[in-house]
């Protein structure tokens, strides 16, 4: 699939496809705008893939769906904050991010107002083709001053999300990744602000990966140590402000670093990582795993992930190559 579907039957795909599965975010969002009414929601006509539904129903006061019109919800957005609210605006990252750069960075960060800006379906992971995937929206929403970027690895950190986005006064991008089938049972996890989650001890090499990208860093991990490789796997959930300091301490500790992320190498997780590395006057082998500078196709997430370099395989093969490279140093 080439990106050839108009928005409403990209929609109806999603809706049917998710319409079985947990809404981890949607719920916590809705629990948390119970509990403080400040929280509004805003949607650009993608209610159900954006979990928005139940919010919609229980909420409807403070529920607005604005039609096909991101640049206009980031606007309200903006004057809502300017009144007190605090809006949720919900799109697919692709539109939310690349089309309304100018609303994001005029109407909400240069004032530094609290609008929160929810993504679906984020990198390379949609059957949908060019137009609906985003892997440069890290990059972009990176370089935006006052701007906070977090991605989860899992539905177990979904509600974490909103609690981040609330606990951030300033502007923030979440950056979800609906489950395409049921997950197994799960407890919701916490995270923190600018910290990172060492999900795997190792010395040999620290893995650090963001979103879906987590679990195939775990899988290759699990590959790699039965090779004699202990690798470290990081989830560096908030990808801005970052955790400088974990970085720096398993890069000092295990002395071979690779980083894996559902986007460009340009801009992403792996620039990030590079620059907090030489900031630090750290030297030492290091590869990114993500996309390599190129446009993309639709196909299922396993497919995408295996064919442009991003699953487990990959980062196996980019943690063999420095580990050699820090064994013959």
């Amino acid at each position: 699939m080439s990106g050839t579907l108009t928005r409403l039957e990209a929609a109806d795909f999603i809706n049917r496809s998710f319409r079985p599965l947990p809404r981890a975010y949607g719920d916590a969002l809705v629990e948390a705008a119970k509990a403080d009414d400040r929280i509004v929601a805003l949607c650009a006509d993608l209610v159900p893939p954006t979990e928005t539904d139940r919010f919609r129903d229980e909420l409807p006061d403070r529920f607005h769906n604005v039609g096909i019109a991101e640049a206009n919800m980031i606007g309200m957005a903006g004057g809502m904050a300017r009144s007190g609210e605090i809006p949720f605006c919900h799109s697919f990252c692709a539109f939310i991010t690349k089309r309304v750069l100018d609303q994001v960075t005029m109407q909400a960060a240069y004032p530094n107002l609290p609008v929160k800006i929810v993504g679906f379906l984020p990198g390379v992971a949609t059957i949908l083709g060019v137009s609906h995937q985003a892997i440069e929206d890290v990059a972009i929403m990176r370089a935006v001053p006052n701007m906070a970027v977090f991605e989860p690895s899992g539905p177990e950190y979904h509600a974490a999300m909103v609690k981040l986005a609330l606990d951030w006064e300033g502007p923030a991008y979440l950056r979800m990744k609906r489950p395409e089938t049921p997950p197994p049972p799960f407890e919701p996890q916490s995270l923190q602000i600018g910290k990172g989650v060492l999900r795997r001890d190792g010395m040999d090499l620290t893995v650090i990966s963001a979103g879906l990208c987590v679990s195939e860093a775990l899988t290759a991990a699990e590959e790699l140590a039965e090779e004699g490789i202990a690798a470290s796997v990081v989830d560096m959930a908030t990808l801005k402000p970052i955790d400088s300091d974990l970085i720096v301490e398993r890069a000092r500790a295990t002395g071979a670093v690779v980083t894996a992320e559902n986007h460009s190498v340009v801009g992403g997780l792996g620039s990030a990582v590079a620059e907090v590395l030489m900031d630090a006057g750290i030297g030492l082998p290091f590869r990114r795993v993500g996309v390599q500078d190129r446009f993309c196709e639709g196909g299922t997430t396993p497919y995408l992930m295996k064919k442009f370099g991003l699953d487990s395989s990959a980062i196996a093969e980019a943690a063999r190559d420095v580990v050699k490279r820090k064994r013959q140093e």
